[in-house]
This record gives C-alpha cells, structure tokens and sequence, in this order.
C-alpha cells in the first residue's frame, strides 16, 4: 500500500493549487481526479478549467470581438465588409486554450512530483483513500496522514427538465453548439446563465432569459443590478423576473417550454434551451456515511473556520463547503489548508473575497451591499461615479455602468465596493487589497491614479463618499 502525508481527492482549482501548495512545502502528495475531458481523456483542472471558468470567458472573449467589427467598428473609421462567423473553428480555439491549460497543469504536478492518480476517490476507514480506476480494473487503497476534499460541484436541475445535452444543455452543453440558435432560451439569470446567454446573444441568438426571482441579481449592489438590467435588456436579453418553469418538451420545432409569471401562464418555443440554475456540492460517492464525516441535507461538508472536518486530519476545501462557488476562493482555502497542515497559521479573509459576472460590460464587488448594511443597521454613507464621466471610458466607447464605494459613517473603514463597467473584473483588485488592509475610503482617495485611466472611476467614487468628486 502507498503511503503519502496528502492525498487530494478533486482535480479542479481548489484540489490541483491544494496539491501543489503540500509538494512545495515537503510533503509527498497524491491527487485523486476523476475528470475526463472532452478528447475522453483523464484531464485535470475539474469543471472550472475544462468545462467552465475558462472556456466560457474564451467564448465571451471571442463573441465582444465579434460584435465589435459588426456593431462598434464604424465609429472608428474603421469598415469592415463581408464579416462572416465560424462558430466551429471558435469552438476549437476554445478548447486549445482548455487543451494548454490543463497540460500546464499536468506540467506542474511533474515539476513538484505530484503522483496523479486517475479514477473516483472515495474515503474508507483508517484514513485511507480508495481509488476506483477510469478505465476500470481493481481499485487501489491508498494511505494518508492527511486527506483534503476538493471534489466540486455540479450543476442543479429542475424537475420535468430532461437534459440531452442536444436540445436542452447545461453550462456544459451551451459551450458546445457547433451553430449559433435563432432562439434560445435560458432559464436562470444567475452568473451562469447571464455569461452564456450573453455569448450567444452577441453571436447573434435572440434569447429569452427566465428567472424564478422576483429581483434581478439580488446578490449585487441594488444600484449596479438596476443598471445591469437595463443595460442587458438594451443588448437584446429579453428577461423575464418571477418565471416560474412548469415544464420544457422537445418538439420537431425545437424545445417549447411552459411558465408561470404574475401575469398568469405562458408558453414558447426555443431551438436550444440551457438550464443554468445554479450548482450543488459534489459529495456523492466520497462514502461519508462509512467514516461518520458530517455532510448537511444541502450536500455541504461541515467545516471550521480552517476547513477543518468533524474527522481530524480530514479538510473539505472549495465548491464543497459553504460561501461562494468560486474558484480562487477554492484556491485560497487550498493554500491555507496544505499550509496549516506544515504548521503555519494561515488564514483566508472571505470577506475580501471578489465576486465577478463575466457579462459585458462585466460586474465585480466585493463586501458588502448597502442592503446587507441596512439589515444589520450599520451607518454607511457611499459614493459613486458613472463611467460616462470617465474620459478614458469616452475614449473606449465603454460609457456604461458605475462604481460605487461604500464605508462606515464613523471610521470611514471601506465596506464595500461595487464596479458596473469594462475591465471591472480587473478594477475590483485594487478595492480588495485596500479592504484587506483596512484602508478608509479617504485612503482611496487620496492615492495617485494615472489619467486617463478607467481606475479614475475608483478613485472618484472614493472622494463621492465625502462629497468630493471632482469630475461630476
């Protein structure tokens, strides 16, 4: 029997940068993955590097540029004719780009001697890890001193909704259509479902978006969702709040789909439908009944602070523990684990955490909303700066959105900063090192920022919170 100090099971950002992080720091590792790619190949990088994080933002990447030579060119001086779409050769470029990465990854498991064991893992008595191989044959058992759970997610279904992965798709579906639908439907606003339908609305699809919820985006900012709708909808993303999906058939015609909204009934007809309905915790199959690990009726493991299980020397990390589904938040719990394990004190700030919906314009944040603050009736006062105001965003024709900071009336302590607008996923990271080091909203304000530069909106926003813009 082999015998390692960390055995990872879960191949994907949490379980691969856990991995990575105990080689460096000594230990012998194994990481147990059960992932087959596309080519049907055992793959590492889970969902979020296969099937997920990575080639849909190649996707959306490749529909901006485009709907930019069709829509954005000519205000430029620049004419382009005879402009034609090739959906399968943006498909392939996606999946060299999945292809590169996941070797990369392979790469370095090689450079840190990371043994990489192919097939489903599964936690038996005595900290041992059995190892169920992918292409069948006699599963290995596997000694640990410390095991770390980073098995994932998948994505939640409805019921009445049979997907084929042909005419109803997942996430995973919706990256694989080889022509763009004349109509599709998408059923959940969420982050998943606004990136996809965005990609093949800019392609070209009419898309009809269903929201169960009565409010749009309730987990952002109030101001920035009621911006992003009206924005979206101007796009051409037809969405519908409180739609209610009763039932979804596959017709010759396509996928007719029922719902119910305020307005009683409705009923209509898509070529494609994708359900994107959110993500649940992958624990089945981890054989956590046998060793008594405490998994709640959601299917999240019950973890400390640390990620500590209720079994000692057990660690659940990533999309399997509650808090956000991201996948640098997995990373990071991934590092503080395999570091804690070799004795350092190691810990992970979620409420510094950024979240960031790839649409375009994209939205990022990070701390809290001004809901959140009005709940648990903390005195705030914020300011904001629309980018029309921006020159560097006049100069780009990325005029829409906002950003908003928001600090403590008191110690003017920064609690949150929301960004509508382009490159917000790289504008939110000067808002979390200044939140990470407790920075006041007059701290922003006051550093340089370079003109003309979209981050100029940040520092704008930081002086609005003192009634102190100097550019609106």
């Amino acid at each position: 029997m082999r015998e390692f100090d960390v055995v990872v099971i879960g191949g994907g950002p949490a379980g691969y940068v856990a991995a990575i992080r105990s080689a460096q720091l000594g230990m012998s590792t194994a990481l147990v993955d059960e992932y087959i790619g596309k080519d049907g190949k055992p793959a590492l990088g889970g969902t979020c590097l296969n099937a997920g994080c990575i080639p849909s933002k190649a996707l959306l990447d490749s529909s901006e540029h485009y709907h930019r030579v069709r829509n954005k060119f000519a205000s430029h001086g620049i004419k382009a004719q005879g402009v034609e779409l090739d959906v399968p050769t943006m498909i392939k470029r996606k999946d060299k780009i999945v292809a590169t990465l996941t070797k990369g990854v392979a790469g370095l498991f090689k450079k840190n001697n990371i043994t990489w064991l192919q097939g489903h893992g599964s936690l038996q008595l005595g900290m041992k890890v059995s190892v169920a191989p992918t292409n069948g044959g006699e599963a290995e058992v596997v000694q640990a001193k410390h095991i770390i759970i980073a098995t994932g997610s998948v994505p939640r279904t409805l019921p009445n909704l049979s997907i084929d992965q042909e005419k109803i798709v997942d996430s995973t579906g919706a990256l694989e259509f080889t022509e763009v639908p004349k109509r599709l439907g998408v059923i959940g606003a969420g982050v998943i479902g606004l990136e996809l339908g965005s990609v093949w609305s800019r392609l070209g699809a009419e898309v009809v978006v269903l929201e169960a919820m009565d409010e749009f985006l309730a987990m952002t900012d109030e101001a920035i969702a009621k911006e992003a709708l009206k924005e979206f909808k101007r796009q051409g993303l037809d969405i519908h709040l409180g739609a209610r999906v009763k039932n979804a058939d596959v017709t010759g015609e396509g996928v007719t789909v029922d719902y119910e909204d305020a307005d009683g009934a409705h009923q209509f007809t898509v070529d494609k439908l994708v359900v994107a309905v959110g993500r649940k915790p992958h624990t089945e199959g981890l054989n956590s009944t046998e060793v008594d690990l405490y998994i709640d009726e959601s299917g999240y493991i019950h973890v400390d602070e640390y990620c500590c299980t209720n079994i000692p020397d057990i660690y659940a990390i990533g999309d399997v523990v509650q808090g956000p589904m991201l996948a640098h938040k997995g990373s990071e719990e991934g590092v503080m684990v395999a570091e804690r394990i070799a004795g350092k004190k190691t810990r992970v700030n979620h409420d510094t955490i950024p979240w960031v919906i790839y649409t375009w314009p994209e939205i990022a944040w990070v701390g809290k909303t001004e809901k959140a603050l009005k709940k648990e009736a903390r005195e705030f006062q914020s300011g904001t700066f629309p980018m029309r105001a921006s020159g560097r965003a006049l100069a780009m024709e990325e005029t829409v959105g906002l950003v908003k900071v928001i600090a403590d009336a008191k110690t003017d302590e920064i609690l949150g900063v929301h960004i509508f607008g382009a490159a917000a996923s790289e504008l939110i990271a000067e808002a979390v090192v200044a939140m990470e080091y407790n920075a006041s909203a007059e701290d922003l304000a006051c550093i340089v920022h370079a003109h003309p530069t979209m981050s100029e909106a940040v520092h704008e926003a930081a002086l609005g919170v003192h009634k102190r813009s100097l550019h609106i």
